[in-house]
């Protein structure tokens, strides 16, 4: 399938918003196969992000991923794939998230293996991005050894 999809944003424009999560320590997977390398092998706990343009991605997700990771018990490692720009990754990453619809953004926490918590769109759209980072520090806390 690699190559169908076209970004749909200019990728410079996309840039710093990639860059928000890549300076925090975030390893940005671009292809089906880096996500299956990391994510189908992985036995640590991991923080999905679905990174996207969207204002709530913006305002909220972003900050909150940059602010739960000020947190003692964080993931072992921290994985994002990018929604509208890097499309055959981002579908391929949300192939791990059993049982949730694709929804932009989206961050799914791995433990084992295993997808041990999620946070969709509507669990992040509108909220201050202090209480999403408490959820994600919540789940951090029970997962992350």
């Amino acid at each position: 399938m690699s190559g169908l999809h076209r970004p749909m944003y200019d990728p410079r424009l996309v840039q710093p918003m990639r860059d928000e999560l890549t300076r925090i320590g975030f390893q940005e997977l671009r292809t089906p196969a880096e996500v299956d390398e990391v994510l189908g092998t992985t036995k640590d706990a991991t923080l999905v992000v679905v990174n996207s343009v969207c204002g709530c991605a913006a305002r909220n997700a972003r900050p909150a991923a940059t602010l739960a990771l000020q947190h003692a018990r964080r993931p072992a490692r921290l994985l994002t794939v990018f929604a509208g720009q890097d499309a055959d990754a981002t579908e391929r990453a949300r192939s791990y998230f059993t049982g949730y619809p694709p929804s932009s953004p989206q961050m799914g926490l791995f433990k084992d293996g295993r997808l041990v918590f999620m946070l969709e769109r509507k669990n992040i759209e509108g909220r201050p991005a202090q209480d999403i980072a408490a959820d994600l520090t919540a789940a951090f806390d029970r997962y992350c050894g």
